[in-house]
């Protein structure tokens, strides 16, 4: 690389750490920028993946006040994460680059269609639980547990719009704050890209120098994303995650 690409690939990682701290989709940032220094797809892919792990880590510990409480929910949860980011890793070698081009962005978009619809789906779902006399699972039960555990099988595959589907997921089947929901999220995101990543270090090449400045940025990007994100109210955290998830289904199929 020369110096202007690792600049380049540096700022990347600080925008895609602020991102995913906040919303996700921080992939859809240093991707293309990795594509841009010549590197391969898969081995963009799995530097990224790699190199953000950092960040994401980061970005759980800004946001730690939040993590207070969900010990046992984050442990289940991780434990589906965990498996499906290593189905998700095996498949990026296994598969085609373009094996998941055409559903990703009708994931996203559904996503976003329970990003919107969050409130009143938890509204209704409360009003129903209260005619019956049903109580809430802590941890969302095993509906919540499949979908995350498919969710982090395109994760591990790729992880460009992650976050949004499991904020998305959580929404829908757990009552709890968005600030919550999204301190979880990314936990979660740091197990499956540290999964993914542990897989390829045995089975795929990397871009050291790419990893590195990626790692950097992205660390310094989610203490940002954190102070960021935290203080945004959630009707505001719903539209940024709505505005940032819209640009990346359109980024998707104009790839």
């Amino acid at each position: 690389m020369t110096i202007w690409e690792m600049l380049a690939v540096f700022a990347a990682g600080v925008g895609a750490g602020t991102i995913n701290t906040i919303v996700g989709s921080g992939t859809l940032i240093t991707f293309p920028v990795l594509l841009a220094t010549g590197l391969p797809p898969v081995t963009a892919t799995v530097s990224n993946a790699l190199g953000l792990i950092p960040g994401s880590i980061s970005g759980a510990i800004g946001y730690r006040k939040e993590l207070t409480g969900q010990r046992r929910r984050i442990l289940r949860l991780s434990a589906a994460g965990a498996v499906g980011g290593l189905c998700g890793a095996v498949l990026l070698l296994a598969l085609p680059p373009t094996a998941f081009e055409t559903i990703v962005p009708v994931l996203v978009g559904l996503a976003l269609v329970l990003v919107i619809l969050q409130p009143r789906i938890t509204k209704a779902v409360q009003r129903r639980r209260e005619r019956n006399g049903t109580r809430t699972d802590a941890d969302g039960g095993p509906l919540l547990i499949t979908g995350l555990l498919l969710a982090s099988v395109y994760g591990g595959y790729f992880t460009a719009a992650q976050g949004i589907i499991y904020v998305a997921l959580m929404g829908m089947l757990l009552t709890d704050t968005l600030q919550r929901l999204n301190a979880t999220k990314n936990v979660l995101a740091a197990v499956v890209n540290t999964i993914a990543a542990t897989f390829f270090l045995f089975a795929a090449e990397f871009d050291w120098t790419a990893v590195a400045l990626i790692a950097v940025g992205s660390t310094l990007g989610g203490q940002l994303g954190a102070k960021i994100g935290r203080r945004l109210p959630a009707p505001a955290l719903r539209a940024l995650i709505v505005a940032v998830g819209t640009v990346a289904i359109v980024q998707l199929l104009l790839r």
